[in-house]
């Protein structure tokens, strides 16, 4: 598995953000153990204080939980948390920008799910 790095962000945040892909697509489960520091550092090229500092900033937010000499796990609860977080920037971040947009091209809702493919 490969990892393209972006330069928009830094890349600790970006493995934080991939985790949380993770997590939310179910991949990661509450009492799964993350991949060791030293072997996303050897599988992904990086310095193991970057991996250190992403899974320090999900242990901040109580998404994993650090068990001495064991590692980190994804804690109960997590997918939740993360789901109401994004569902929250989603609303007010991203849909006002997309509900201008539908509006400015004068799309209506029978469209939108026609063109998405509901039925």
């Amino acid at each position: 598995m490969s990892i393209a790095w972006s330069d928009n962000a830094p890349i600790y945040r970006q493995l934080k953000e991939r985790v949380v892909g993770m997590m939310l697509d179910g991949l990661l489960k509450p009492g799964d153990a993350l991949p060791s520091v030293r072997q996303i550092a050897a599988e992904y090229q990086l310095n193991p204080i970057t991996v250190s500092r992403a899974y320090q900033e999900l242990a901040d937010e109580a998404l994993v939980e650090k068990r001495r000499g064991l590692g980190m796990y994804m804690t109960d609860g997590a997918r939740e948390k993360l789901l109401a977080s994004e569902r929250e920037r989603f609303l007010k971040e991203e849909w006002p920008a997309m509900l201008e947009r539908i509006t400015r091209l004068g799309l209506d809702v029978d469209q939108l799910l026609r063109a998405g493919g509901a039925k």
